[in-house]
């Protein structure tokens, strides 16, 4: 009884000092179409949703905010915000945050060109003196962000990146394979961009927390509860209204992506 009365005590523990004086837990991201973005005021997604079950079923309150990635950071590291959702993991911040062993998803860098362009890259050395649109706050991996051979150029958002795409300002976009065919649907591009068979790399995202009291039992309850979701016809009804998404568990392959600091 003693030990199973320190459990519970824990467990409470966490909700307690965020219900205190009537807290939430203040969680920064950035719009990452179909993982979480505004849909007329509403937010959607499948990791947005997700972690919104989660939480519910753990008792937490989420104040959510959207922001540019880069500002997304910046709050983290300032203590403004509690976490951020749909992060990658980076060793740089292992001092600062707490990431669950249970990933939300797997997202995987692709590139894009137009139609009337072609640069079907089968590798990254294809890409030898091109310029590729990137969105600030990230880098794709070490072979891409070292590589010499192609320049960078950054775009306030990924609608930015294939507007400029089809200008012919760029000669390809980086982003994920699945936020990538968002961007072009929405925007009609349809039949005049493409995807190259190159993958860049792959990486899992994650709902990470600033380290804190309580918070290394929330990342722990969070990761437990967010594992028995992805089991349930729930979830999988949710992963299909966004695609079919293939999620990854914490041994699945990963290629680690290193993100730029925050201004």
């Amino acid at each position: 009884m003693p030990i199973l009365l320190k459990l519970l005590t824990a467990a409470l523990f966490t909700c307690l000092s965020l219900a205190a004086y009537g807290e939430k837990l203040r969680i920064v991201t950035e719009p990452w179409a179909p993982y979480v973005y505004d849909d007329n005021g509403t937010m959607r997604g499948l990791d947005y949703e997700t972690t919104v079950t989660v939480f519910q079923r753990l008792g937490v309150e989420v104040q959510w905010q959207f922001l540019p990635w880069k500002r997304c950071l910046a709050m983290l590291e300032q203590g403004h915000a509690d976490g951020a959702l749909d992060i990658f993991h980076s060793h740089d911040r292992d001092a600062l945050l707490l990431y669950p062993s249970e990933p939300l998803s797997e997202v995987e860098f692709v590139v894009f060109y137009a139609n009337d362009r072609p640069h079907p890259a089968q590798t990254l050395d294809d890409l030898r003196g091109l310029t590729i649109g990137t969105s600030p706050g990230y880098l794709y991996g070490a072979p891409f962000s070292d590589s010499t051979v192609f320049n960078r150029e950054p775009a306030p958002s990924h609608e930015a990146n294939f507007g400029k795409l089809l200008l012919g300002r760029i000669d390809m976009v980086i982003t994920d394979r699945r936020v990538g065919q968002h961007v072009i649907k929405a925007m009609g591009l349809e039949g005049k961009v493409s995807q190259a068979p190159v993958v860049v790399s792959r990486q899992q995202q994650f709902l990470a927390v600033r380290r804190g009291a309580g918070m290394d039992l929330l990342v722990q309850r969070f990761a437990a509860e967010l594992k028995r979701f992805k089991q349930e016809p729930a979830y999988v009804a949710l992963s299909a209204k966004y695609g079919g998404f293939q999620v990854s568990n914490a041994s699945g392959h990963t290629v680690e992506q290193q993100e730029s600091g925050a201004p």
